[in-house]
């Protein structure tokens, strides 16, 4: 069983930068599809980043300021996110399933953390 803890949210002013962590427990493929999902309560959780075997995926309301990366050896999936905005203020989860294709439908992953918020102010 998989088992996944984000860390890292905490309150920033627009413009800052924080970095989130997630670390896995259990066995995630190391060429397995992890990614970073936020929700605002009241709206649909919105895929932001997703890393397999292919090329990184990033929505377009974060490219460019966003980075998703993993540490295979340590079990921890990434997100730097920099140069922040009110608009990113939401709960983000980790998400991983033991597959190599693409999808940024959250029904398509199979383990899920618990949430860390992440709040932007002007």
């Amino acid at each position: 069983q998989v088992q996944l803890a984000e860390s890292g949210g905490g309150s920033v002013q627009a413009g800052g930068s924080l970095r989130l962590s997630c670390v896995a427990s259990g066995y995630i493929n190391s060429s397995g599809r992890m990614a970073w999902f936020r929700q605002v309560r009241g709206k649909v959780r919105e895929g932001v980043a997703v890393i397999y075997a292919g090329p990184t995926y990033y929505a377009d309301s974060v490219k460019g300021r966003f980075t998703i990366s993993r540490d295979n050896a340590a079990n921890t999936l990434y997100l730097q996110m920099n140069s922040l905005k009110v608009e990113d203020t939401a709960m983000y989860y980790c998400a991983a399933a033991n597959d190599y294709t693409f999808t940024i439908r959250p029904q398509n992953y199979d383990y899920w953390g618990q949430g860390t918020q992440v709040t932007v102010s002007l």
